[in-house]
């Protein structure tokens, strides 16, 4: 070896040598003035704490956690501050029985909550005066005039109900309908369904059971769509970022009112909320729920563990206090950096316990083996320093590094995870070589009498060195031959799968997807001017992944030089009809039974070839004749029932007969605010052909439309968009990290060899945990693929503690105190991450589940293969 050779290789043995000095000196002087140190801790601990306590804050805006610098949220931000009343929002989900009863409920309940505005910046609810006397403009004018056709040839039915809206009026309205069928006026066929579910209504209600029945199907003859018997409230809460779950107030306002004005499942009325701000709040209290029953099962595993690899109680008590320590201030240090925390660097805490443990049970097994060598206490601590030390210092260091790698990334909310974790790992290792050892001083266990290693797999040692190349070529093969399984690997890249659909907010949402009318995939796009959105519109419709566009110029109706004819020559025949001269006094009980009991015998007398109609006939005036021998409070209940629906439609449809012609100015400006801001720009909404649930699908969609228009924003894109960067963050960290966790390791090591020696065989577990997941359906996603880094923490230091203790000169690797330290400090991880499997939060739940799977091909590998890669030391003590 020439002299620079020689010269280069007494540096790196002095660097290491000196490492191991100053962790050596430090150790020795804490157990020196053990009081001192523990005093220090103290005092620093309370003021962490007094710090945390004073400064803690989770920010709970998830739209947070993502750079606002990139160009895809830059068009985010600009359309929100466009738009600000559509941020940030509750949709409120009203469903019925009628379409009456759920218009006139989501109404009042729009009305008492608009009531609020200390908790609502803005209430917007169904219809509204526009569409109220404009809705029939809206309809194709085929459509337009099969209605006034049918309103006209109702009109009979509609004068009666006008002048009489009483049980008694609905008695004589309903024996039209027998008159007709009589005299050939009627064609049935028609009202067969509508007034099948008539029966059934009155049938409940002489049995005073509740029931409703939508007047559309007996007047128009067709039965409700799904869409008619919804109506949405969209409100914009205030919010309060500071809380756990900003929207709470609003939401349990809204509730609370829901309940007040019987809009309950009792009444066959159901209010559910759902949007951002629901969806937000429940996914917090989902991550929460069990949350306290989780962490007491962990802790309590956590300390079996601990039991079951230190066996003193006062070891164990010195590794807790030593952990709480560090995690107090690591929580501080936390806040300062970083504020506020976010809804991911808040997980830094769960971190610091499962990997920052594993530096205190390294030092704690070791300490114990070196007592069971040396009895004398201090001389143990010291030993265990100089053992043990350098290789959690190079473990620290190549810990925080994999997590000080996601900083550069946009993934803002894992970036400051990082920034937190990174920092306590090094707070761990601090406190692992100087409180740790001062409190065992204080505590001072008794000495060990028994090996702390595993000696029993001495043979096991032997065994794998004389087939080592064997295993090794094994191990190859399985690996190489699971390597086409990585093409199946999948990412789920749809957020609401992440979600609970158990919670209202996920479950009401999946509801709405089912729908295309209200399906919340739609994209958005921020035009120039109204002209330019009508242009950008047309292409867009060309386009076979969309479904159709809306601008504000869809609220013009087309052709209403023909539809407002229609409609006046409605209102000349029916105005008459809906508003009488004069109303027909409210009538007794007996005449109300008397109408009741004449149709009955109207339908009761129908007969003909036709066995349908003849048996609809006779149930109805089996169930008209019920509630003419009711009780008289059964047929009040029954006119409440069926009257107060009535009452409704027949107001709307006078209001639907004074339509007027719609122009630009005409248009509430509450609706040209949702499309057209102050200063002239427009915001177009394309919606996509096909299912919404389906990534393919929206990837498409979201292509496809981006490709015309690259300044779009919305749902679709946002997800594509968030998959790429938040993947993109993650390969960019993985690659850093393993660069600066190479350079670390050469600068230690100093061996390309032992470098990879420690990088294969995470390789290893890496490759492996993959292929795993393609045979186990587990796919990556948002939330799991945060365990990616922490396989990459725990594994490394476990590799390097292997390497070190081979470097030292260590031949039987499995049956050394090594291997019952990496055991149970893998256990240990896995339980403190265990309870997240558990998590009613499908995404947390998916991170606990490869969190497990990484931790055991980790252990895997390095128990397992690497001693076996290793093969036996080149030499004893061998610092080279």
């Amino acid at each position: 070896m020439d002299l620079a050779a020689r010269s280069e290789t007494w540096r790196g043995i002095l660097r290491t040598d000196m490492l191991e000095a100053i962790i050596v000196r430090c150790t020795r002087a804490c157990c020196c003035f053990p009081w001192l140190v523990i005093i220090t801790a103290l005092i620093g601990t309370a003021g962490a704490i007094e710090y945390a306590h004073q400064h803690f804050a989770i920010d709970t805006n998830t739209g947070q956690l993502i750079s606002s610098a990139l160009p895809w949220r830059q068009r985010e931000l600009q359309l929100d501050a466009a738009f600000p009343q559509r941020t940030d929002t509750i949709v409120v989900v009203v469903d019925g029985l009628t379409p009456e009863i759920v218009d006139s409920s989501a109404r009042a309940l729009a009305a008492e909550l608009a009531r609020k505005p200390e908790l609502f910046h803005a209430v917007r609810g169904p219809g509204g005066p526009f569409f109220d006397r404009n809705g029939l403009l809206f309809l194709s004018t085929g459509e337009l005039g099969r209605t006034a056709e049918q309103m006209i040839r109702a009109q009979p039915f509609l004068g009666t109900l006008a002048a009489d809206p009483t049980l008694r009026g609905f008695a004589g309205a309903l024996g039209l309908i027998p008159v007709g069928m009589k005299a050939g006026r009627m064609n049935v066929d028609e009202f067969v369904e509508p007034l099948a579910r008539m029966a059934s209504a009155l049938e409940a209600l002489a049995a005073n059971h509740q029931a409703a029945f939508s007047w559309d199907e007996l007047m128009m003859g067709k039965s409700p769509h799904r869409a008619d018997l919804r109506r949405f409230i969209r409100v914009k809460p205030v919010l309060d970022y500071g809380s756990l779950e900003p929207g709470a107030a609003a939401g349990d306002a809204i509730r609370t009112a829901a309940r007040a004005l019987g809009l309950v499942p009792e009444n066959h009325l159901t209010v559910r909320l759902t949007g951002p701000v629901p969806l937000a709040d429940e996914e917090f209290s989902t991550l929460a729920d069990g949350a306290v029953l989780n962490t007491a099962l962990t802790g309590s595993a956590v300390l079996l563990i601990l039991w079951l690899a230190l066996r003193s109680g006062r070891i164990i008590a010195a590794v807790v206090a030593n952990l709480f320590v560090g995690l107090a201030v690591t929580a501080a240090a936390g806040l300062a950096m970083v504020g506020s925390l976010n809804l991911i660097s808040v997980a830094f805490a769960m971190l610091f316990v499962g990997i920052g443990v594993d530096f205190g049970i390294q030092f704690a097994v070791r300490y114990r083996h070196e007592r069971y060598r040396d009895d004398d206490l201090r001389a143990a601590l010291v030993s265990a320093a100089k053992e043990a030390g350098k290789p959690l210092a190079l473990a620290a260091a190549a810990t925080a590094a994999g997590f000080w790698a996601f900083l550069p990334t946009d993934y803002r909310g894992v970036s400051e995870l990082g920034l937190i974790a990174g920092a306590g790992m090094i707070i761990a290792f601090v406190t692992s070589i100087t409180l740790l050892p001062a409190l065992l001083t204080v505590l001072s266990p008794p000495g060990e009498v028994a090996e702390v290693g595993y000696r029993a797999l001495v043979p096991v040692d032997l065994f794998v060195a004389r087939h080592r190349r064997i295993i090794l070529a094994l191990s190859g093969i399985v690996v190489i031959a699971g390597l086409p399984l990585l093409k199946d690997l999948k990412f789920d890249f749809n957020p609401l799968n992440l979600r609970s659909p158990k919670v209202e907010s996920v479950a009401t949402l999946l509801d709405l997807m089912n729908d295309p009318a209200s399906a919340p995939d739609t994209v958005e796009i921020l035009t120039p001017s109204i002209t330019a959105a009508n242009d950008l519109a047309r292409r867009l419709n060309e386009l076979p992944e969309v479904s159709h566009t809306l601008t504000i110029q869809n609220f013009m109706p087309e052709s209403q030089d023909e539809k407002l004819p229609i409609i006046a020559d409605a209102a000349t025949l029916l105005g008459p009809t809906l508003t009488p001269l004069q109303s027909k006094p409210a009538p007794t009980d007996a005449e109300t039974i008397e109408a009741l009991r004449q149709t009955a015998k109207a339908f009761a007398d129908i007969g003909g070839n036709n066995e349908e109609v003849a048996a609809l006939a006779h149930r109805l005036a089996a169930a008209l004749a019920a509630l003419a021998r009711a009780e008289p409070a059964i047929r009040v209940h029954a006119e409440n029932a069926l009257m107060s629906g009535l009452k409704i439609r027949l107001e709307q449809i006078r209001e639907l007969l004074k339509a007027e012609r719609v122009s630009n100015d005409s248009l509430p400006s509450d609706l040209v605010s949702d499309w057209v801001t102050e200063d002239g720009r427009a915001r177009v909404e394309v919606a996509p052909k096909g299912d919404g649930r389906d990534n393919e699908t929206l990837k498409q969609f979201a292509s496809a439309v981006l490709a015309v228009a690259p300044g779009a924003t919305g749902m679709p894109i946002l997800i594509q968009e968030s998959a790429n960067t938040i993947v993109g963050a993650f390969v960019r960290a993985a690659a850093l990290s393993a660069v600066l966790i190479t350079v670390i390791l050469l600068i230690v090591l100093r061996r390309v060899s032992d470098v990879l020696l420690t990088l294969v065989p995470l390789l290893l577990a890496s490759v492996v945990t993959l292929e795993l997941m393609v045979l186990l359906g587990l796919p990556l996603n948002f939330a799991n693929i945060i365990a990616l880094p922490l396989l990459l923490g725990v594994g490394v230091a476990f590799k390097i503690y292997y390497v070190l203790a081979w470097r030292s000169g260590e031949t039987s690797l499995l049956a050394s105190p090594l291997t019952r330290a990496v055991v149970f400090s893998a256990l240990t991880t896995a339980a403190a991450f265990g309870s997240l499997w558990f998590s009613n939060h499908p995404g947390t739940s998916s991170m606990g589940k490869l969190l497990g799977l990484s931790l055991l091909t980790t252990l895997a590998a390095a128990v397992l293969f690497q001693p076996i890669l290793m093969g036996p030391p080149r030499e004893p003590r061998d610092s080279s």
